[in-house]
């Protein structure tokens, strides 16, 4: 067993709320600086910016994880993580039938960079992302299981699309097997207000938006990684949260 840190929701220049600075190379940069083993990219009903990342992240040494946040048709952040690169690319082809397109205004949001692992800009996203898919919350964690995948809501403890600001409570369905909240000293109120956390994984993370929002190294999971590779740390890690 060993001692992983970790950040599990990371937004990049493909998300219009995201920095442009906050391209694959720099983030998986940064969180060799910050002295974080594990990192998760995490950008708005998106996963086309996953493949430059893993190939920035094998230059710097971080493992990569291909997700996405996932806003559901009720407006609730959703984080999903995949153990294969394959397997998030075919869960963003689902996510991208069933989204609602609305043009994205580049004037007012910003650029949706689509990048390659050198840093360079392959595309635009001319749809806004960010917006609520036709996914409900309910339904959430079956496609993304179907995919091999774990799902989970995102920062519980924030008013903006927090499951919790939206639905007025956790509920008991559909049974997320964790739950994330951006700060960790909210951890003991929101266990004590909301009894069925108490079962669940809790996940610290930054959702950073911009480089200077990636935390130095502080939340972590013991995981077995015998006989290493960078592949069984991603399969501990998401069995781990599935609750395997």
């Amino acid at each position: 067993m060993s001692r992983y840190y970790y950040d599990l929701h990371i937004h990049s220049c493909l998300s219009p709320c995201a920095d442009n600075d906050m391209t694959p190379a720099n983030i998986a940069g940064t969180a060799t600086l910050a002295g974080i083993q594990i990192m998760a990219l995490t950008d708005h009903n998106s996963v086309r910016n996953c493949p430059a990342f893993f190939k920035a992240c094998k230059r710097y040494g971080v493992i990569p994880v291909a997700g996405m946040e996932l806003t559901t048709a009720e407006d609730i952040h959703v984080v999903c993580l995949f153990e294969e690169l394959e397997q998030a690319m075919a869960f963003g082809e689902e996510v991208d039938s069933r989204r609602i397109r609305i043009p994205n205004r580049v004037d007012i949001f910003g650029d949706q960079r689509i990048m390659d692992d050198g840093d360079n800009i392959i595309g635009l996203e001319e749809f806004m992302l960010p917006n609520a898919t036709e996914i409900s919350v309910e339904e959430a964690p079956s496609i993304v299981k179907k995919y091999g995948g774990v799902c989970y809501p995102a920062h519980i403890d924030r008013q903006a699309n927090g499951i919790i600001s939206v639905l007025g409570t956790f509920p008991e369905s559909p049974p997320f097997s964790c739950a994330e909240l951006h700060d960790k000293e909210k951890i003991p109120p929101h266990l004590e207000k909301y009894p069925v956390l108490k079962d669940k994984t809790i996940v610290i993370s930054s959702d950073a938006h911009y480089l200077w929002d990636i935390r130095d190294a502080d939340a972590s999971f013991e995981l077995d990684d015998e006989p290493y590779s960078s592949a069984l740390v991603r399969r501990r890690l998401i069995e781990k949260l599935k609750g395997v």
